[in-house]
């Protein structure tokens, strides 16, 4: 509780500072436009934000493969409440721990829960490094984002790191001998640094846990169709986040300045850069990003505006319902 509230605060003022900078020369242009703005386009935006959400839901669902274990609702919810814990923690890292505890509440093993979160989490860093791939290829072909050098060695760098987190996470679910050396290694350390009591017995519970990690783990390696599956729900839900700012711009009654694989170029960008930012929800980095990406397209109060809404579609509506649906959840299991 401590880590969120402080976790808060810091998103809080980042906010605010980019509410001031974005804001504080044109705030009467800004509000002139969105009070003129078309909202059907808008929801079109939300709907395909909680599209993204459902996609990304339903991959856990048959994953999990047991109606009895858990429904496509609970799975939906589920990933609802990893949006705000994904959102208040650095680097996005609060919501897998909090999905493998919510499974295991619906009956599952820890072992099989945690291995089910992470081949869902291979199957986004795939559907990640493929979209973005794609995204570069089409900007060498048709250069339409200029970017200067500090932002290429962002997006070389975000994009090797995200390639890397899928190889790294492959070979801990294809291979035991490396994840046995990995794990062992880090008993040593904490052996050495006296934070581990009976090492010994450590390693032998470890090795149980293993045994039934890299159990469930070959089931997904003789599971071929789950692995595409898989990936195309991500991509598709990529889809679906990255066309967003697309119809925010529609809002604004222009439908010139912006195309559809301009969009999703941008934003993939936008995304990849974003991933390595040390910030509860990226924050800063992830609308300078946005702001330069798109500034290839859009500008002024106008650039203003859709990066407001787009931030608050992607992130903070996802935490506000996500903070929400976890209030409830915890109600319900105090009963």
């Amino acid at each position: 509780m401590k880590n969120i509230k402080r976790n808060t605060i810091i998103i809080f003022v980042i906010t605010l500072v980019v509410l001031y900078f974005s804001l504080k020369d044109q705030l009467n242009q800004v509000i002139d436009l969105l009070l003129k703005a078309d909202f059907k386009f808008i929801l079109i935006a939300i709907f395909l934000f909680f599209l993204y959400i459902f996609l990304r839901a339903w991959v856990t669902y048959i994953s999990v493969g047991d109606k009895r274990k858990i429904s496509l609702r609970e799975a939906v919810r589920h990933n609802i409440i990893t949006q705000f814990f994904n959102g208040i923690t650095p680097f996005s890292t609060g919501g897998q721990p909090m999905e493998i505890y919510m499974l295991h509440e619906h009956g599952i093993r820890s072992t099989r829960a945690t291995n089910i979160i992470m081949q869902n989490f291979i199957f986004y860093q795939v559907a990640l490094v493929l979209f973005g791939l794609g995204a570069v290829i089409y900007n060498q072909v048709t250069g339409v984002l200029s970017c200067n050098q500090f932002l290429k060695g962002l997006i070389a760098f975000g994009f090797i790191v995200n390639a890397g987190v899928a190889l790294f996470l492959f070979l801990i679910a294809a291979s035991k001998k490396f994840t046995k050396t990995i794990v062992f290694t880090v008993l040593k350390i904490g052996s050495k640094l006296h934070l581990l009591k009976d090492i010994e017995k450590q390693k032998l519970k470890w090795e149980e846990r293993l045994n039934d990690f890299h159990g469930y783990t070959k089931e997904l390696k003789e599971n071929k169709s789950l692995f595409c599956l898989g990936v195309m729900a991500n991509l598709l839900s990529l889809f679906c986040f990255y066309a967003i700012p697309l119809f925010i711009v529609y809002s604004l009654h222009d439908f010139t300045s912006l195309h559809l694989l301009d969009t999703l170029t941008a934003s993939a960008y936008v995304l990849i850069m974003g991933a390595f930012i040390p910030i509860p929800g990226a924050s800063g980095g992830i609308e300078y990003g946005f702001a330069a990406f798109f500034g290839n397209f859009i500008q002024g109060s106008q650039m203003s505006l859709v990066l407001l809404i787009w931030r608050f579609i992607t992130y903070y509506l996802g935490m506000i319902v996500g903070a929400i649906c976890f209030n409830l959840h915890q109600g319900r299991s105090k009963k």
